[in-house]
């Protein structure tokens, strides 16, 4: 007599970063418990997959969910709820709330939000400042943080760490995943005047945050990084100058990437959207765009990741340079990025690996980022011949707006699944809140 499972997913094809494979699963106790030829087992559920893909659920580890202090923007509920919407089962949230995250207490402050509103796993950042740096081995430890942010140059919130040598003190002080902002403070503070200018709109938004301000950061990063002997992740690399000296330096950094720098180039972005195209590092030209097409397929990009980074369209219709820095993506990430894989730009395998897989490992997460026996059942099942709209009646987001709004693309997920329990399905939230602290395998 077999053992009775509660979901078995049938006839589907299951994606992981090395293999597409035709197989049931069978989930029991939140877990994937056997894979193959399930039709002979007993479920108390059982999803008919025909035609469809498995993926593992996605990972989204840059996410600003604004909560607490500006939960007017998005709180933990909202945030979350649109994760799952999107097929994402795990998100990382960035420190820069108000309070900043940077403390224990702030941590644990987030921690209980985390297990009052998520609808999706989660784990908090910690950030780096130059008065907590003696207390971040400590905290990078905690249950619950997922690694340590650091903002070489200032972008939304309060923090920031840009001299060397407490850079350099930290990546020697400290053993875990470091998160990197790169952008050059010296140089944005020198080219600030030119938001001076009578006639200053969005488009000189690139001007001001340059190619070459990118690039030094990245320089000096990459340098201290060898120094201390401690790999970093670059976040959201948006030039094909960083994209040239990373390729090199892979002993010590794995670079992400976003969809809105993957999918929208200026100066057309900004003439179509003005300042609701407008981000920290900014969407750059179409040179750009094409060289981080080019590292995605060469394997030089390891992660894509949202920056889901919201903010209400009152703020963002402000005149620049009033007007906030940041785009929602973590609903849209999978739409979006499964649009690519029809057009050509990548394979579902590879989408797999810098989604989820290498998300999972360079994180160190236990039991996510693949299907395989006795990992997490966190699962998003796709219909890659779905033709959809991307309408803001969709996003969950509190401040109920995308970038992509009207934009028609081709593949959608159909249902989430977050530990074994079907959380989206048809566009539907359905069930409870569920979502738990990851573990990690440190």
């Amino acid at each position: 007599m077999t053992q009775k499972l509660d979901l078995v997913i049938e006839n589907g094809s299951i994606v992981n970063a090395e293999s597409i494979e035709k197989k049931d699963i069978g989930i029991k106790d939140g877990r994937i418990f056997c894979l193959g030829d399930l039709k002979n087992y007993r479920a108390s559920n059982r999803f008919n997959a025909k035609n469809l893909f498995i993926l593992p659920g996605l990972i989204d580890t840059q996410v600003h969910f604004r909560d607490p202090g500006l939960s007017h923007k998005e709180d933990f509920s909202s945030g979350t709820k649109g994760a799952i919407l999107g097929g994402v089962t795990t998100v990382f949230d960035m420190p820069n709330t108000s309070p900043p995250t940077t403390t224990l207490a702030t941590l644990k402050k987030k921690l209980q939000m985390g297990r009052q509103k998520a609808w999706c796993d989660y784990a908090f950042f910690i950030g780096a400042k130059k008065n907590n740096i003696s207390q971040l081995s400590m905290l990078e430890k905690q249950k619950g943080c997922c690694g340590i942010k650091i903002f070489m140059g200032t972008s939304t919130g309060t923090l920031l760490v840009d001299d060397d040598a407490s850079l350099l003190k930290i990546l020697k002080k400290t053993k875990g995943a470091i998160a990197i902002h790169s952008e050059d403070e010296e140089r944005l503070r020198e080219r600030k005047k030119i938001l001076e200018k009578k006639d200053v709109t969005v488009q000189n938004h690139r001007e001001w945050r340059d190619v070459e301000t990118a690039l030094k950061s990245t320089k000096r990063i990459l340098g201290m990084a060898k120094k201390a002997n401690h790999k970093v992740h670059l976040l959201h690399i948006t030039t094909k100058d960083e994209v040239h000296i990373i390729r090199k330096s892979k002993k010590f950094a794995t670079m992400e990437v976003t969809p809105q720098h993957l999918t929208l180039s200026a100066p057309q972005c900004h003439d179509k959207y003005g300042t609701f195209a407008q981000m920290n590092p900014p969407i750059r030209e179409k040179v750009h765009q094409e060289a981080l097409w080019q590292a995605v397929k060469s394997g030089t990009v390891d992660v894509i990741g949202s920056d889901h980074a919201p903010h209400t369209i009152e703020e963002k219709m402000k005149k620049y340079p009033e007007s906030p820095s940041g785009l929602i993506g973590v609903q849209t990430l999978l739409p979006i990025m499964l649009n690519h894989v029809n057009n050509g730009k990548l394979g579902l395998k590879r989408l797999v690996s810098l989604t989820s897989t290498v998300p999972s490992r360079i994180y160190s997460i236990l039991g996510k980022g693949s299907i395989r026996k006795d990992f997490d059942a966190d699962l998003v099942i796709v219909d890659l011949k779905m033709t959809k709209k991307i309408n803001n009646d969709w996003i969950a987001s509190k401040v109920g707006w995308t970038v992509f709004h009207g934009m028609k693309v081709k593949g959608w997920p159909i249902a989430t699944i977050l530990r074994g329990k079907i959380v989206m399905r048809d566009d539907k939230i359905q069930g409870k809140r569920s979502g738990k602290s990851v573990t990690f395998s440190r």
